[in-house]
């Protein structure tokens, strides 16, 4: 489904609903399952140091349509792949995972959001960027039950909360094969700190790879 289609259909489907969206908080998380905010789209540059661009359709009512962020930017320069089997959890419309993927062309990419219109534009940037890419919506890792990866990606919300942030690191560990390894960025002074911790509780190891503006990248691998 081409973008113009996507925004038709969404904001068609919104109009029954008036009454009831005039009722919601004015502020909506973007890991809402189903955003009620009428659907626009900005066009993003991503601009890697060695050079790389690619371009992404950035939906509101998903993280970063204004502006590609600083902390997944930092994860997306820093993680070393082969031919690996990723999952970019907390997908968002695709950033992480597609530039990963152009990146480092022999990894075989999976993504997840609970937010479907995330998970929609994640489809759409994946087709315009030429990346295959396994791509399905639901909580966490509901969509990948019996699966199991060498890599996991996330810029996890910190505003979801510690249970659901642990919960996250927990079934982490759970879905991936021995060796596997997880990266996470995270704002340091603002709950990644204790992210950190977490980590190293639930995988006996972790280890603080990179920090840029108050930002860390943080690694943890499964050890059996």
């Amino acid at each position: 489904m081409k973008v113009d289609e996507v925004i038709k259909k969404v904001n068609n489907d919104l109009k029954p609903k008036e009454k009831e969206i005039k009722k919601t908080p004015s502020f909506e998380h973007y890991y809402s399952e189903n955003p009620t905010s009428e659907l626009t789209v900005k066009e993003l540059v991503l601009n890697l140091r060695n050079g790389h661009k690619y371009l992404f359709k950035a939906p509101s009512g998903v993280y970063g349509k204004k502006r590609i962020d600083r902390a997944s930017i930092l994860l997306i320069e820093k993680v070393q792949l082969t031919n690996e089997k990723v999952l970019d959890m907390g997908c968002g419309y695709g950033a992480i995972g597609i530039s990963l993927k152009r990146e480092f062309p022999d990894i075989d990419l999976y993504m997840s959001d609970i937010n479907n219109r995330a998970v929609d534009f994640s489809k759409i940037n994946a087709k315009n960027n030429n990346v295959n890419a396994v791509i399905k919506q639901g909580n966490l890792f509901k969509p990948w039950e019996g699966e199991y990866f060498d890599v996991i990606v996330t810029n996890p919300p910190i505003v979801a909360g510690k249970e659901v942030l642990h919960e996250l690191i927990e079934e982490s560990y759970l879905h991936l094969n021995e060796n596997g390894r997880i990266y996470l960025v995270a704002y340091h002074n603002k709950g990644g700190k204790s992210l950190e911790d977490y980590m190293k509780q639930i995988f006996g190891n972790v280890k603080e790879l990179e920090k840029s503006g108050g930002f860390r990248v943080y690694l943890s691998i499964k050890r059996v």
